[in-house]
């Protein structure tokens, strides 16, 4: 599959749809991706699931743009 612009190194599923993060995925992988003060205050062990409820962001993404000040 050739690579297309616009996924921000993203990759799509087999059926197309964009790959989205996991919500088991730990803020302390996410930190290694996204540098140290991701999620700051938040425990590295705690899970990307968990992270969106207690914020109320949508996703990962929502969370970036609007919750990770």
């Amino acid at each position: 599959m050739t690579k297309q612009p616009g996924l921000d190194g993203r990759h799509r599923d087999s059926n197309g749809e964009i790959h989205h993060k996991m919500g088991n995925t730990r803020i302390g992988s996410l930190r290694e991706t996204y540098g140290e003060s991701f999620a700051a205050g938040r425990r590295s062990d705690m899970k990307l699931e968990n992270l969106l409820s207690v914020t109320g962001a949508k996703s990962l993404t929502d969370f970036r743009k609007n919750y990770d000040k």
